[in-house]
């Protein structure tokens, strides 16, 4: 009994303690100009995930560079190139744009806020309409992430409510530096959408820098996100 009572409390005060490191604003990320992430794919180098940082007075704005090419007895089975740019005001989401072609396919993402009711509108290749200003863009700098109910796709639009569950603290080495991280596992809430549209990431947040430093799953491959560097 006494070894249960301490196992729920040492999980009571990791919460508050990770919860307190993950709400930190936006504005956290002025001190950055550049994240870089390598992607793999069954550990074998296939593409790029880049942010780069500006800011001006109380303005953010986070630009991503993406590129994906996997390839099969010399031949291009999947292809992906993108570009995504997100504008924050005062710590809040003001606009969001985003281009990409997967395989020759055009996919897009406008949003913007509609000042009336202050919520989301957003006119994507996957859904068009409005959302609560809650909603995270799904991209892998950002660590408030792991604290939203919801999160919109980059690439599509689309809206997918979340659970985030914490499993461990864990030291994980990257390209010669060595990280004390918390992993977390973030699925998807409804567990009746098919498989190849729900979410399902483990994911490594280093709190002394406040990045994600690695995102892993699982699709016809195993794939990983690792945080290369950083300035």
């Amino acid at each position: 009994m006494i070894f249960i009572m301490k196992k729920i409390f040492i999980n009571i005060i990791l919460f508050i303690f990770f919860s307190t490191n993950l709400n930190a604003h936006i504005s956290h990320y002025k001190n950055f100009k550049k994240i870089e992430m390598e992607i793999f794919r069954n550990n074998e180098l296939i593409g790029y995930n880049y942010y780069f940082f500006k800011t001006k007075d109380d303005e953010v704005q986070v630009t991503n560079q993406t590129k994906i090419t996997v390839k099969l007895l010399g031949a291009t089975i999947f292809d992906v190139e993108g570009y995504g740019e997100e504008k924050y005001k005062n710590n809040e989401m003001v606009s969001f744009n985003s281009k990409t072609k997967q395989n020759k396919k055009e996919k897009f993402v406008n949003l913007e806020i509609n000042t009336e009711n202050n919520k989301l509108i957003i006119k994507g290749s996957s859904y068009s309409g409005e959302a609560s200003r809650d909603n995270i863009i799904g991209n892998w700098w950002n660590h408030k992430l792991l604290r939203a109910e919801s999160q919109i796709s980059p690439v599509s639009g689309s809206i997918k409510k979340q659970v985030v569950t914490f499993i461990a603290k864990e030291k994980i080495e990257l390209y010669g530096k060595s990280y004390e991280t918390e992993h977390f596992k973030l699925k998807s809430k409804n567990i009746n959408l098919p498989d190849d549209k729900k979410l399902n990431f483990d994911i490594w947040f280093d709190k002394n820098t406040g990045l994600i430093v690695k995102v892993k799953y699982s699709r016809m491959g195993e794939w990983e996100y690792r945080l290369k560097s950083f300035e």
